[in-house]
This record gives structure tokens, sequence and C-alpha cells, in this order.
């Protein structure tokens, strides 16, 4: 599981807070935002609302995809992609495109097709989380 401190969406001081309660990577965030009831109790701990928690649970699903690492979360910041919902808002020709450019910009090896594929039914699997 990557470390929460991975997270780009989260602030400072709910970082520091979160690794003061022990969540310190984005699995045991995930755990601790599973149910509505879970996220609502998770923001009031730490100041924040409950749709802030949404963002972190979004992209920390992403994190947690399958043959990604910090290298391809750079490219899906550099490909505009914030988390799983980003990836679902696309379907697959659109995101391997998206995935594609973002790799020539950064002048990197794009993943291959079979890995653009895997992440996006990944997403698609995970869609109801």
């Amino acid at each position: 599981m990557p470390p929460i401190n991975e997270l780009t969406r989260i602030e400072p001081a709910h970082l520091a807070t979160l690794e003061k309660q022990g969540t310190f990577t984005t699995g045991l965030l995930l755990e601790r935002s599973e149910t509505p009831t879970r996220r609502q109790y998770l923001a009031d701990q730490v100041a924040a609302t409950t749709n802030d928690v949404l963002e972190w649970r979004d992209e920390a699903l992403m994190l947690n995809l399958a043959s990604f690492g910090p290298d391809e979360h750079q490219l899906m910041i550099q490909a505009g992609i914030e988390g799983l919902k980003g990836i679902l808002d696309l379907d697959l020709d659109a995101f391997g495109e998206r995935v594609r450019r973002a790799a020539a910009e950064l002048g990197m090896e794009p993943p291959t097709d079979l890995t653009i594929e895997g992440w996006w039914d990944q997403a698609r699997t995970l869609e109801d989380e």
C-alpha cells in the first residue's frame, strides 16, 4: 500500500492529523473511509468535509491499482487524471490516448496497452467503492 503522503489532494494539516492517528497508508485510509458513516466520522476527526474525504479516497483508490507507483501517479497528474473518477469518466480509447500523450510530454516510456487496459478495467471494478 502506498504511503498516505503520496496523496496530492490532501492538505498538510489533514495529512499530519491522519498520520498522528496512525493512518500511514492509503489502504488504512480506504478502510477508515469505507462507509458513509465512517467517512463522516473521519471528516469530523480531522476537521475536514466529507467531500474532502471522498477526494482523498478517490485518489487512494487510483494509487492502489496494480502496477501503479509514483511514476504512474505523476503520469496521471500530467494527464489531468486526479483519481479513480477521472479514469471512470473516460472510455478506454480516450484514457489510453491521454496516458500516452502525458508520457510523451514527460519524456517517459508509455505503459503498455495491456497495462492501460488493466488500470481501466480495475477502475470499473472499483467503481462502487
